[in-house]
């Protein structure tokens, strides 16, 4: 793999794994039933400080662009993923999330015209089919409420990240984090307080978790995964997003004590095998990456 190519896989691979030990720490130590106020508290201090690091706001069509893209990509994804992260089991909620592979890939087909390539393709359907494997784990009834969130999660931030790859010319990624966390943060904020009243008592636990998922689950992870939209393909960005179930499995296994038999450690092969095919950069008659594979998105850097 060409370095630039390989150094832009590697960073934006930092998202779904510091997304993947979201659904851990969300059930274990973040308080339970406060998902509109746990979105916010995760994602607005992570924006200002991102801000404060920028110094720059929207201008023009941005600011309501920025509150589009908050809603289905910080509102929609976190307030869903919290309420996932309370229903179901680490691996099966990491490994649902997961689909949003093929949500990218044919998104971006649609929106971005980056047509997927036949090895990207098959990356996808060899990490879904893992995924499927991993999800046949047996082990008692699944909350459907969790499910429908989940796929609402998918829906709405593989929607919102092909926009922010088909609108994000000339915004740095750093900037584009911050934007959208604000933003985001700002349309969930009066529903917590409509629906949830105040903000839910933290206990030291609590505020340990918290911390983690502002700075590293949230701040990091974003400012990563758009810095990877603006270098690679939605396709392939989407396709290394699969790293997101490996790490909850593993995570779910290790500090969980979740179930791990045959059919996870086969479909945790796939999925990775899937992304080792997906992220493959398509050469030309020369040797070299093909345009495509260089241009990626048209979101600045």
């Amino acid at each position: 793999m060409e370095g630039k190519w390989l150094r832009a896989v590697l960073l934006t691979a930092i998202a779904p794994i510091a997304w993947g030990s979201t659904y851990y720490v969300t059930r274990q130590v973040l308080p339970a039933d406060a998902a509109l106020w746990g979105g916010v508290i995760r994602c607005l201090p992570a924006g200002l400080l991102v801000l404060l690091f920028v110094r720059r706001l929207p201008r023009g069509s941005w600011w309501w662009r920025s509150f589009v893209l908050g809603a289905l990509t910080v509102g929609g994804l976190n307030v869903l993923v919290y309420i996932v992260a309370q229903r179901l089991p680490t691996s099966l909620a990491a490994t649902l999330m997961s689909t949003s592979a093929a949500a990218m890939l044919l998104l971006s087909w649609l929106l971005l015209r980056q047509r997927p390539k036949l090895i990207a393709v098959l990356g996808a359907l060899v990490g879904i089919a893992g995924v499927i494997v991993m999800m046949g784990l047996g082990g008692g009834p699944v909350d459907g409420w969790g499910v429908a969130a989940s796929i609402g999660a998918m829906l709405s931030s593989s929607l919102g990240f092909v926009l922010t790859a088909k609108w994000g010319a000339g915004v740095a990624p750093l900037t584009m984090t911050a934007w959208q966390l604000i933003a985001g943060s700002l349309v969930v904020l009066p529903f917590a307080v409509l629906v949830e009243g105040a903000p839910p008592a933290l206990d030291a636990p609590a505020l340990v978790g918290f911390a983690y998922v502002i700075l590293v689950a949230t701040a990091l992870a974003y400012a990563a995964w758009f810095t990877g939209l603006a270098r690679l393909p939605g396709s392939v960005v989407g396709i290394v997003g699969l790293l997101n179930p490996v790490t909850g499995v593993v995570l779910g296994v290790f500090l969980a004590g979740e179930p791990f038999g045959l059919a996870q450690a086969t479909g945790l092969g796939m999925v990775i095998a899937g992304v080792l095919l997906g992220v493959t950069p398509r050469k030309d008659r020369s040797g070299t990456p093909s345009r495509q594979s260089q241009r990626g998105s048209r979101v600045a850097v």
